[in-house]
C-alpha cells in the first residue's frame, strides 16, 4: 500500500517535471536562436505600438479601468465555477437518489443567497 502511494506521487513528480521543463526549454530555445542570428527581429514603431484587437489603442498602455470591471470579472468567475459543480450532478441525475437531490438544492439556495447579496449590494448594475 505505502507502495502504491510513493508511485502515485512520484507520477505526480514527473508531470511537474515536465510542466517545467516544457516552458523553460522553449524559452531557452528561443532566446539561444536571437542570439546566434536565426530568430528575425526587426523591432519597427508601428510593431512596438500596444495591439488592441486590431483597433487603434486608446490612452497609453496602462490605463486604469474602473473597478466594477473586476466586480463583474469575479462574480463570472465565481458562478462559472459554481455551474461547473452542476453539470456531472445534471449527468448522473437519474442514478442519483433523493440525498443528492436535497444536498443540490441546499447548493444551490446558498448560490441564489450569494446572488441576492451581490444584487442587494448594487454590484450587478452599471451605473
Amino acid at each position: 500500500m505505502l507502495d502504491d502511494y510513493f508511485r502515485q506521487y512520484g507520477l505526480i513528480a514527473i508531470f511537474f517535471g515536465v510542466a517545467l521543463f516544457v516552458p523553460i526549454s522553449m524559452v531557452t530555445a528561443s532566446w539561444m536562436m536571437s542570439r546566434l542570428g536565426l530568430r528575425p527581429t526587426n523591432p519597427t514603431p508601428v510593431k512596438l505600438e500596444t495591439y488592441e484587437c486590431g483597433m487603434e489603442a486608446i490612452g497609453g498602455r496602462w490605463n486604469l479601468f474602473n473597478f466594477r470591471y473586476y466586480m463583474y470579472a469575479i462574480l463570472f468567475v465565481i458562478f462559472d465555477v459554481e455551474v461547473v459543480f452542476l453539470y456531472p450532478w445534471a449527468a448522473k441525475f437519474l442514478q442519483l437518489e433523493l440525498f443528492a437531490l436535497i444536498e443540490m438544492l441546499v447548493f444551490v439556495l446558498i448560490l441564489l443567497v450569494g446572488w441576492a447579496y451581490a444584487w442587494r449590494k448594487r454590484d450587478l448594475e452599471w451605473g
